[in-house]
Protein backbone atom coordinates (compact mmCIF):
# COMPACT_ATOMS: atom_id res chain seq x y z
CA UNK A 1 0.00 0.00 0.00
CA UNK A 2 1.29 3.63 -0.82
CA UNK A 3 2.07 6.17 1.90
CA UNK A 4 -1.06 8.10 0.79
CA UNK A 5 -3.01 7.91 4.38
CA UNK A 6 0.69 7.46 6.13
CA UNK A 7 0.08 10.08 9.14
CA UNK A 8 1.34 10.92 12.08
CA UNK A 9 -0.25 12.18 15.34
CA UNK A 10 1.39 13.96 18.31
CA UNK A 11 4.73 12.77 16.79
CA UNK A 12 3.19 9.21 16.72
CA UNK A 13 3.62 7.28 12.88
CA UNK A 14 0.54 6.10 11.94
CA UNK A 15 0.66 3.58 8.72
CA UNK A 16 -2.94 4.97 8.20
CA UNK A 17 -5.25 6.58 10.13
CA UNK A 18 -7.71 4.30 10.98
CA UNK A 19 -7.50 2.14 14.76
CA UNK A 20 -10.46 0.27 16.82
CA UNK A 21 -12.00 2.27 19.65
CA UNK A 22 -11.55 1.15 23.33
CA UNK A 23 -13.80 -1.41 24.16
CA UNK A 24 -14.98 -3.14 20.91
CA UNK A 25 -11.59 -4.74 20.25
CA UNK A 26 -10.50 -6.17 23.31
CA UNK A 27 -6.73 -6.05 23.51
CA UNK A 28 -7.02 -7.26 19.54
CA UNK A 29 -6.81 -11.34 20.32
CA UNK A 30 -9.92 -12.09 19.04
CA UNK A 31 -10.27 -9.79 15.98
CA UNK A 32 -6.91 -11.04 14.70
CA UNK A 33 -8.79 -14.37 14.15
CA UNK A 34 -10.69 -12.67 11.72
CA UNK A 35 -8.23 -10.37 9.76
CA UNK A 36 -4.32 -9.52 10.05
CA UNK A 37 -5.31 -6.28 12.30
CA UNK A 38 -1.74 -4.95 11.87
CA UNK A 39 -3.19 -3.53 8.41
CA UNK A 40 -5.03 -1.23 10.89
CA UNK A 41 -2.96 2.40 11.78
CA UNK A 42 -3.88 1.70 15.54
CA UNK A 43 -5.74 -0.90 18.58
CA UNK A 44 -6.97 1.11 21.08
CA UNK A 45 -7.07 -1.32 24.38
CA UNK A 46 -10.12 -2.44 26.44
CA UNK A 47 -10.99 0.81 29.09
CA UNK A 48 -8.49 0.17 32.26
CA UNK A 49 -8.92 0.77 35.69
CA UNK A 50 -6.56 0.25 38.70
CA UNK A 51 -9.07 -2.89 40.07
CA UNK A 52 -10.07 -5.59 38.40
CA UNK A 53 -13.58 -4.97 37.84
CA UNK A 54 -16.65 -7.39 36.43
CA UNK A 55 -19.06 -4.76 34.98
CA UNK A 56 -22.53 -4.31 35.36
CA UNK A 57 -24.97 -6.78 35.66
CA UNK A 58 -28.17 -7.40 34.33
CA UNK A 59 -28.95 -6.51 30.24
CA UNK A 60 -25.85 -5.01 28.95
CA UNK A 61 -26.60 -4.69 24.95
CA UNK A 62 -29.48 -3.42 23.21
CA UNK A 63 -30.15 -2.60 19.51
CA UNK A 64 -31.79 0.30 18.50
CA UNK A 65 -32.71 1.64 15.22
CA UNK A 66 -29.31 2.95 13.45
CA UNK A 67 -27.31 2.00 16.85
CA UNK A 68 -26.17 0.30 19.64
CA UNK A 69 -26.73 1.17 23.25
CA UNK A 70 -24.09 -0.15 26.06
CA UNK A 71 -24.07 -0.86 29.61
CA UNK A 72 -21.22 -3.35 29.83
CA UNK A 73 -20.00 -1.23 32.42
CA UNK A 74 -15.94 -0.74 33.21
CA UNK A 75 -15.25 -4.43 32.97
CA UNK A 76 -11.66 -5.14 32.44
CA UNK A 77 -8.93 -7.36 34.20
CA UNK A 78 -7.51 -4.22 35.89
CA UNK A 79 -3.91 -2.37 34.74
CA UNK A 80 -1.47 -5.20 36.34
CA UNK A 81 -3.13 -8.17 34.73
CA UNK A 82 -2.90 -5.84 31.36
CA UNK A 83 0.53 -5.34 31.71
CA UNK A 84 1.50 -8.75 33.15
CA UNK A 85 -0.81 -10.57 30.23
CA UNK A 86 -2.06 -8.26 27.53
CA UNK A 87 0.77 -5.62 26.96
CA UNK A 88 3.95 -7.14 25.12
CA UNK A 89 1.25 -8.66 22.79
CA UNK A 90 0.10 -5.88 21.90
CA UNK A 91 3.44 -4.19 21.43
CA UNK A 92 4.70 -6.94 19.46
CA UNK A 93 2.25 -5.95 17.36
CA UNK A 94 2.90 -3.71 13.64
CA UNK A 95 0.65 -0.81 14.49
CA UNK A 96 0.21 2.01 17.20
CA UNK A 97 -0.15 1.00 20.72
CA UNK A 98 -2.94 2.84 22.33
CA UNK A 99 -3.77 2.16 25.98
CA UNK A 100 -7.00 3.33 27.95
CA UNK A 101 -7.10 4.14 31.24
CA UNK A 102 -10.27 5.28 33.05
CA UNK A 103 -11.06 5.70 36.93
CA UNK A 104 -13.43 6.32 39.71
CA UNK A 105 -11.47 8.51 41.45
CA UNK A 106 -8.33 11.10 41.14
CA UNK A 107 -6.34 8.36 42.91
CA UNK A 108 -7.85 5.80 40.18
CA UNK A 109 -6.54 7.99 37.37
CA UNK A 110 -2.36 8.58 39.34
CA UNK A 111 -2.54 4.84 40.23
CA UNK A 112 -3.12 3.82 36.74
CA UNK A 113 -0.76 6.09 35.39
CA UNK A 114 1.90 5.44 38.18
CA UNK A 115 2.01 1.66 36.77
CA UNK A 116 1.59 2.29 33.48
CA UNK A 117 4.45 4.85 33.77
CA UNK A 118 6.67 1.76 34.13
CA UNK A 119 5.87 0.36 30.67
CA UNK A 120 6.49 1.21 26.77
CA UNK A 121 3.57 2.16 25.24
CA UNK A 122 2.48 4.62 22.41
CA UNK A 123 -0.38 6.76 23.73
CA UNK A 124 -2.31 6.78 27.27
CA UNK A 125 -6.11 7.64 25.84
CA UNK A 126 -7.35 8.84 29.24
CA UNK A 127 -11.00 7.96 29.73
CA UNK A 128 -12.55 11.40 31.42
CA UNK A 129 -16.03 10.48 30.93
CA UNK A 130 -15.95 7.87 33.89
CA UNK A 131 -18.01 9.10 37.35
CA UNK A 132 -16.25 10.56 40.30
CA UNK A 133 -17.60 8.66 43.22
CA UNK A 134 -16.60 10.87 45.12
CA UNK A 135 -18.22 13.76 44.14
CA UNK A 136 -21.87 12.27 43.93
CA UNK A 137 -21.31 10.56 40.45
CA UNK A 138 -20.70 13.32 37.88
CA UNK A 139 -18.42 12.40 35.10
CA UNK A 140 -15.05 13.99 35.18
CA UNK A 141 -15.78 15.11 31.64
CA UNK A 142 -18.64 16.41 32.39
CA UNK A 143 -17.45 20.55 33.83
CA UNK A 144 -14.67 22.04 32.16
CA UNK A 145 -13.04 22.89 35.68
CA UNK A 146 -13.03 19.53 36.50
CA UNK A 147 -11.36 18.43 33.25
CA UNK A 148 -9.06 20.86 33.51
CA UNK A 149 -7.79 19.40 37.32
CA UNK A 150 -7.99 15.74 36.15
CA UNK A 151 -5.69 16.96 33.09
CA UNK A 152 -3.17 18.75 35.23
CA UNK A 153 -2.71 16.48 37.87
CA UNK A 154 -2.27 13.56 35.05
CA UNK A 155 -0.09 15.68 33.09
CA UNK A 156 2.16 16.63 35.69
CA UNK A 157 2.83 12.53 36.63
CA UNK A 158 2.11 10.97 33.32
CA UNK A 159 5.90 10.49 30.69
CA UNK A 160 3.38 9.17 28.02
CA UNK A 161 1.79 11.16 24.80
CA UNK A 162 -1.38 11.51 27.00
CA UNK A 163 -4.52 12.03 25.17
CA UNK A 164 -7.62 13.09 26.39
CA UNK A 165 -11.37 11.61 25.29
CA UNK A 166 -14.26 13.61 25.66
CA UNK A 167 -17.56 13.00 26.64
CA UNK A 168 -20.60 14.42 24.32
CA UNK A 169 -22.87 15.21 26.82
CA UNK A 170 -20.05 17.74 28.72
CA UNK A 171 -21.06 21.15 29.18
CA UNK A 172 -18.91 22.78 26.78
CA UNK A 173 -17.07 20.68 24.65
CA UNK A 174 -15.17 23.39 22.85
CA UNK A 175 -14.26 25.41 26.02
CA UNK A 176 -13.16 21.66 27.84
CA UNK A 177 -11.56 20.56 25.16
CA UNK A 178 -9.01 23.76 24.94
CA UNK A 179 -8.80 23.76 28.80
CA UNK A 180 -7.00 19.99 28.38
CA UNK A 181 -4.83 21.38 25.94
CA UNK A 182 -3.59 24.21 28.31
CA UNK A 183 -2.99 21.89 30.67
CA UNK A 184 -0.27 19.53 28.62
CA UNK A 185 -2.55 17.06 26.54
CA UNK A 186 -0.62 15.91 23.12
CA UNK A 187 -4.20 15.31 21.96
CA UNK A 188 -7.91 15.11 21.97
CA UNK A 189 -10.25 11.88 20.93
CA UNK A 190 -13.89 12.83 20.67
CA UNK A 191 -16.63 11.46 21.52
CA UNK A 192 -17.24 8.96 23.41
CA UNK A 193 -20.49 7.19 23.62
CA UNK A 194 -24.29 9.57 24.45
CA UNK A 195 -26.39 8.75 27.55
CA UNK A 196 -29.37 6.76 26.58
CA UNK A 197 -32.55 5.13 27.63
CA UNK A 198 -34.89 2.15 26.51
CA UNK A 199 -37.98 0.90 28.26
CA UNK A 200 -39.13 -2.33 28.23
CA UNK A 201 -42.95 -1.61 28.30
CA UNK A 202 -44.37 -5.30 29.41
CA UNK A 203 -42.00 -4.92 32.74
CA UNK A 204 -42.88 -1.46 32.96
CA UNK A 205 -38.53 -1.11 34.07
CA UNK A 206 -35.74 0.30 32.12
CA UNK A 207 -33.95 -2.37 30.08
CA UNK A 208 -30.78 -1.46 31.94
CA UNK A 209 -30.33 -2.09 35.54
CA UNK A 210 -28.43 1.42 35.52
CA UNK A 211 -31.58 3.40 33.66
CA UNK A 212 -29.46 4.89 31.48
CA UNK A 213 -26.48 3.23 28.77
CA UNK A 214 -24.34 4.55 25.94
CA UNK A 215 -25.54 5.17 22.69
CA UNK A 216 -22.88 4.74 19.49
CA UNK A 217 -23.28 3.38 15.61
CA UNK A 218 -24.62 5.61 12.92
CA UNK A 219 -27.27 6.84 14.80
CA UNK A 220 -24.82 9.77 16.67
CA UNK A 221 -22.41 10.52 13.44
CA UNK A 222 -23.30 13.67 12.64
CA UNK A 223 -23.35 15.25 16.29
CA UNK A 224 -20.12 13.64 16.65
CA UNK A 225 -18.88 15.16 13.55
CA UNK A 226 -20.06 18.21 14.46
CA UNK A 227 -18.30 18.53 17.77
CA UNK A 228 -15.37 16.96 15.79
CA UNK A 229 -15.44 19.95 13.57
CA UNK A 230 -15.71 22.59 16.46
CA UNK A 231 -12.78 21.26 18.76
CA UNK A 232 -10.21 20.65 15.54
CA UNK A 233 -10.66 24.60 14.45
CA UNK A 234 -10.40 25.29 18.35
CA UNK A 235 -7.33 23.22 19.48
CA UNK A 236 -3.98 23.03 17.48
CA UNK A 237 -3.45 19.32 19.48
CA UNK A 238 -4.41 16.41 16.77
CA UNK A 239 -8.02 14.82 17.12
CA UNK A 240 -9.27 11.74 16.58
CA UNK A 241 -12.74 11.47 15.74
CA UNK A 242 -15.09 9.03 16.99
CA UNK A 243 -18.69 8.74 16.31
CA UNK A 244 -20.48 6.31 13.92
CA UNK A 245 -17.87 5.62 10.88
CA UNK A 246 -18.73 2.98 9.30
CA UNK A 247 -18.07 4.04 6.01
CA UNK A 248 -15.03 4.85 4.09
CA UNK A 249 -16.92 8.09 3.23
CA UNK A 250 -17.85 8.61 6.73
CA UNK A 251 -13.80 8.24 7.89
CA UNK A 252 -13.15 10.78 5.00
CA UNK A 253 -15.79 13.32 6.44
CA UNK A 254 -14.19 13.01 9.40
CA UNK A 255 -10.80 13.86 8.01
CA UNK A 256 -12.31 16.78 6.07
CA UNK A 257 -13.36 17.97 9.72
CA UNK A 258 -10.44 18.56 10.93
CA UNK A 259 -9.58 14.89 12.60
CA UNK A 260 -5.91 13.20 12.07
CA UNK A 261 -7.10 9.98 12.79
CA UNK A 262 -10.09 8.35 13.11
CA UNK A 263 -11.40 5.61 15.66
CA UNK A 264 -14.19 2.66 14.36
CA UNK A 265 -16.20 0.60 17.41
CA UNK A 266 -19.82 -0.35 16.39
CA UNK A 267 -19.47 -1.15 12.92
CA UNK A 268 -17.20 -3.85 14.38
CA UNK A 269 -19.78 -5.49 15.74
CA UNK A 270 -21.81 -5.77 12.49
CA UNK A 271 -18.59 -6.63 10.49
CA UNK A 272 -15.57 -8.15 12.44
CA UNK A 273 -13.55 -6.78 9.08
CA UNK A 274 -15.39 -3.23 8.59
CA UNK A 275 -12.18 -1.38 9.35
CA UNK A 276 -10.38 -3.02 6.67
CA UNK A 277 -13.28 -1.75 3.92
CA UNK A 278 -12.79 1.60 5.06
CA UNK A 279 -9.03 1.47 4.68
CA UNK A 280 -9.18 0.48 1.36
CA UNK A 281 -12.10 2.97 0.49
CA UNK A 282 -10.02 5.84 1.93
CA UNK A 283 -6.85 4.75 0.23
CA UNK A 284 -9.39 4.33 -3.55
CA UNK A 285 -10.61 7.65 -2.92
CA UNK A 286 -6.70 9.23 -2.30
CA UNK A 287 -5.44 7.52 -5.76
CA UNK A 288 -9.02 8.58 -7.37
CA UNK A 289 -8.72 12.51 -6.73
CA UNK A 290 -4.95 12.59 -6.86
CA UNK A 291 -4.51 13.31 -2.86
CA UNK A 292 -0.59 12.43 -2.29
CA UNK A 293 -1.04 12.53 1.33
CA UNK A 294 -4.18 12.25 3.62
CA UNK A 295 -2.99 15.74 5.05
CA UNK A 296 -4.24 17.29 2.32
CA UNK A 297 -7.64 17.62 2.66
CA UNK A 298 -7.58 17.30 6.78
CA UNK A 299 -9.71 20.26 7.78
CA UNK A 300 -10.55 21.95 4.40
CA UNK A 301 -14.27 22.51 5.69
Amino acid sequence: MSKRLETTFAGVRFKNPVALASGTCGFGRELNEYFDIQKLGGLCSKGLITEPCPGNKGIRIWETPSGIMNSVGLENPGVDHFIECELDHMNSLDLVNIVNLGGHSMDDYLSGVEKLNKCELDLLELNISCPNVKEGGMSFGVKTEMARQVVREIRKVCRHKLVIKLSPNAEDIVSLAKACEEEGADGISLTNTYLAMAIDIKKRKPVFENTYAGLSGPAIKPISLRMTHQVAHAVSIPVMGIGGISTWQDAIEYIMAGATCVQIGAATFMDPCRALDVIDGMEAFCEAEGIENIAEIRGIV
